[in-house]
Parts: structure tokens; sequence; C-alpha cells
């Protein structure tokens, strides 16, 4: 629960609000108090993205979804206003901490807390599919452990069975980790999905690890279609009930009154030692002084809608950032780079995307209770180097420059490509966006001509330390010539950087979930020593270009945390 900011209303609707509770991808959710007294979190969503007809029809579903499903283990609806803009929903506020924050704070659940809480969840689950109902993102995020017992919240994929997918075409719905085989290989979503969630959760609690271990989305996609979850130290009866949930086979799945029978709990999960205490970990609600009375809808317009992400899982931290050689060298045809190493593509077209790896075939929320103008392209200087310490001079540096050859390329194999190493420097949280800027729904794996669209966030705003500088490169498949901006003939693979932009703080104006946006060729540029090359037209060198991201520290300091790239034509 944070404070509320300055650009947040004081009220929604007839709601007095008191706090932030976190944010999802389509808005903010706020804790709030009605007029008699009761405390409601209401899910606001976001003024930019109103003029989508997916994104509204998805907002007014979770409204009907969480309407429908009156359970003890689900926030009932209260209100809502889906006929014009703005648009929320409030719901019963739940008191207590995330699944996530429980096992962050008190590390993993003992074998018989998990079984009750695998019952507890089983039985949720049972009642929300008796409505026709699937979840579709069970995680220990969307988990809150109240005193009354665990309740399911966000419903903001939820879908009924007679409902039409709103999922686009090559993307799959819920969180790596947590999303079944069937749901990545054939957007085949029904309850046994939900059960292999399950799973994936309890394995979380009763390890405190990812349950497919962590990395890029596609990496850990990748492993829970076709590797064995991580099951290490975990109570023999119990990894054989999860192990059970996780098949890989949907209907060798026990459904969730199987999973209660085998539990076999003997004791109510409140009167359990271990979850009894969880409650405590819950924020305490903040006291509301009024400065005004509230409009109808009292809501400021685009900033105060605020940016998308979860409370993350919690993780081991990704490794320091590595630190590039000093020493630059003389550019000749074109300047050598740091080798920033690559991974799998992650996102395009501004959704999570869920790719997988070459050879294999197939076809976000927020929760109840929480847990840009393109850059201009800046003029070379000696005196942006990073200190000494690592960190950057106020303002962050204004670009990077290469030091030594780079042999990473993105190829396109497979439906999204790859690239050809992994990264210097985990940033599972980063989402990255690269399409045409006058043909943003493009078919995905369409060819590229143009100026070239690219949009950079985060997906949770806690998911790492601020300032947190982002820079992209844009490398041609060729080498090219530096006095006539050409490729050079039978040069080869390009060992360059490439172009690169300014550094972007994606924590600017407080707004890490909401996307930064760059143009190529406009907001770049490659820098070598004193000597600044603009940035060539992709109609000048057709073929696989790739496009890195790089955590910035300095000039020469920064290293490779995603790797994507399209074919130009």
């Amino acid at each position: 629960m944070d404070a509320l900011k300055p650009r947040d209303p004081a009220h929604i609707g007839t709601y007095a609000l008191l706090a932030r509770l976190g944010a999802g991808g389509m808005g903010m959710v706020y804790l709030g108090r009605s007029p008699g007294g009761r405390l409601v979190a209401l899910k606001v969503i976001k003024d930019e993205i109103t003029d989508h007809p997916e994104a509204l029809a998805r907002f007014r579903r979770e409204a009907e979804t969480v309407r429908a499903v009156r359970s003890a283990y689900t926030a009932n609806l209260i209100d809502a206003s889906l006929a014009a803009p703005p648009y929320w929903l409030a719901t019963e506020y739940v008191s207590g901490p995330t699944l996530s924050r429980a096992v962050a704070d008190r590390g993993p659940f003992p074998a018989d807390t998990c079984r009750k809480l695998f019952a507890a969840l089983a039985e949720g689950l049972a009642s929300v599919h008796a409505y026709g109902v699937t979840h579709r993102d069970l995680k220990p995020q969307n988990v809150i452990l109240a005193p009354q017992g665990p309740q399911l919240i966000d419903f903001g994929i939820a879908r009924a069975a007679a409902d039409t997918a709103l999922t686009q075409p090559g993307l799959a719905p819920g969180t790596p980790g947590y999303t079944a085989p069937e749901v990545l290989l054939r957007n085949e979503v029904a309850d046994p999905a939900d059960v292999f969630a399950l799973g994936a959760t309890i394995a979380f609690a009763a390890t405190g690890r990812a349950p497919f271990g962590v990395g890029e989305a596609a990496g850990v996609s990748y492993r829970a279609v076709h590797e064995q979850i991580d099951l290490a130290g975990v109570e023999p009866r119990l990894a054989e009930l999860i192990q059970a949930c996780v098949a890989k086979d949907p209907a060798a799945r026990p459904d969730a009154a199987e999973v209660i029978r085998r539990c076999a709990v003997d004791s109510a999960l409140v009167e359990d030692e271990f979850y009894r205490p969880l409650s405590g970990l819950a924020d305490a609600v903040p006291a509301y002084t009024p400065t005004r009375l509230p409009g109808p809808h009292d809501l400021p317009t685009a900033t105060a809608a605020g940016p998308s992400g979860y409370t993350p899982t919690h993780m081991t931290a990704p490794a320091p950032p590595a630190t590039v050689e000093a020493g630059g060298r003389p550019r000749r045809t074109s300047p050598w780079l740091m080798a920033a190493t690559i991974g799998l593509v992650l996102g395009v077209a501004g959704a999570v995307t869920i790719w997988l790896l070459p050879g294999d075939k197939g076809g976000d929320g927020a929760s109840a209770r929480g847990g840009g103008p393109s850059s201009s392209s800046p003029g070379p200087t000696k005196s942006d180097t990073a200190p000494s310490g690592g960190g950057t001079k106020q303002g962050g540096p204004r670009y990077i420059e290469a030091t030594k050859p780079s042999r990473d390329y993105w190829t396109p194999d497979g439906q999204a490509g790859s690239c050809n190493l992994p990264p210097e420097e985990r940033q599972q949280y980063l989402l990255v966006s690269v399409v045409q800027a006058d043909a943003p729904d493009a078919p995905m794996g369409s060819a590229l001509t143009g100026k070239i669209r690219i949009k950079v966030w985060l997906k949770y705003a806690e998911s790492t330390a601020k300032p947190y500088y982002v820079s992209v490169s844009v490398k041609p498949p060729h080498e090219i010539d530096a006095n006539t901006g050409q490729p050079i003939p039978g040069s080869g693979q390009n060992l360059s950087l490439g172009y690169a932009s300014k550094p972007v703080d994606l924590f600017r104006d407080n707004q890490p979930t909401t996307p930064k946006v760059l143009t190529y060729p406009d907001d770049f540029e490659e820098h070598v020593e004193d000597r600044t090359f603009k940035s060539i037209p992709v109609s000048r060198d057709p073929g696989s270009w790739t496009v890195q991201f790089h955590h910035v520290r300095g000039t020469k300091e920064y290293a490779s945390v995603m790797c994507t790239g399209f074919v130009g034509k």
C-alpha cells in the first residue's frame, strides 16, 4: 500500500480515496471508503487505453465476471461505472498479504500448511468453476491470505466457457511459470489450466522459488512446456500432488474436488499456527482527512489513471550489472561495440507475449488488494562517462558508446526469432514492443520498413531500483561505411553496436510502467569518441536487424538486458 500522489484524485464517484493498492495492465487500484465507511478496492482503467475496444471489452468482462461469481473465496463486486469514461469498478477490500509477500517475508510454508492452503484454494477454484468461469491467472500475487481464509483476486483475464477469447493470435493469457502448456501452445483454456496454476502456486509456497525458474518469459514458458517443475526439498506426499496438478497433459490432472480429497485436511487453515499470524503482514489502513466534496466522477485525465504492474513474485535478485571495458577503438568503416549478450525475444505490439522456442507448435490484471514522447538524439560529450563508483551523473548519461566488437545478433527463426547469446544482466520485468510506426497492427513476423516505433517499460513498478536508465541500440545486418552511409558489400556480420538512443530513465515522471516511446531512425545515433554518425533508413540495408536493450550506468558502462529484432525491407 502506497500513499496517494499529488496527481491522484481525492474521490472516485462517491468514494474517498485513501491510498494506492497497486496497479495492473489496464489501470490503477486504489483503496477507497464509501460514504457509509465501507472499505473498497477501486480499479480505474487508464485514460490512454479507453479508445481501445478490446481493452474496454476486457474491463467490462472483468466486471461482469466478478459480479457473477459470488463466493466466500472471492472479493464481491460492490459498484461499477462502465457506461462512459472514467471507467471503474469497486470490489470488497480484502485485508491481508499476498501469498507472494508472505513467502518473501516469512519464507517457504511448512508442508502441512501448504496442504491446507492447497485444499482451500482448490475449494475456491471449484466454487469459481461452478459458475462456468476459469480464472486464467492464478499465481502467488493473486492470492490474498485473509484472516477468514485465502481469497482469489484479479479476474482481469478470467473467462466464461461460452465467451469468445479476447487474446490475440500469438499471445497467451496468464503469467509465465503459472500458465499451462496447452494454453501456451494452443490457447486452450479450461478448468485444468487453473489446476496447473494451482500446483505451481503451491510449489512456490513450499519452496520459496519460482516453479519453473526465472529469466525471460520465453525461457520460463519453454520450461513449463517441456521440463519438470522445481520441487527440490518438498515433502514427498505434497510433491506428488503438486506433480499431478502440473502434468503436461491436462487430461492427466486431478480436478479441484480430487485435489481436496487428496489433501485430506483435518483442521481449518485459519487455525493453522503458521497461517494465523500472516494477516499481521497487512498494511494498516491510512487515515483520511477530507479536503473537498466529491463530484459524481471526480477523476482527472490521463496522468491520474496510474501505470500498470503487479507486485512481483519474490525471487532472488538479479546479478549486478556487468561492466563494459574502457578504451574505445577508433572507427574505420563503423564503430566497434561491447559484446552485449542476448536472450530470447519478449514482447511485441504493447502486450506481454509468451514466445515459444523454435520448433514448438501452437496456435494482466490488478489485484483487489494490490501487493511518451520520443527522446531526442543527443550530441556526444566525453564528460558523460559515469563516475568510478558506477552511478550516473545527475540527469543521467546522454549517450552510450561502443568499446569492443559485438557478435550478438538476432535471427528470424521460429515464430519470434531468437538472439544468439543470453543477456548479461537479467531484467525479467522489462517489456518491449517493436512495430512499424505507420502499421502497428501488422501481423506478427511481417517485414518492417519506414520508421520503426520502439517502446520500453517495466511490468512492475517495484521490479527494480530507480533511476533505471535504458538505451536501445538498433543494428543493421551489415557493416556501414561511415562516409557514404551505405552497407559495405561482403562485410558479413555487423560487429558494431549499431545506432543507439539517448538513455531514458524508465522512472521518468514516476511512471515506470508507462511505455517510453522511441522512433528509429529519428531518435538514434552512433557515437565514437568525438564523432557522431546519423542512423540510416531501414530500407538501405534489407535483412535481419538486431534491437538490444541496455541497462545504462554511464557512457561506457552498460549491460545488455534484452534483445529482439525484425526483418527490414
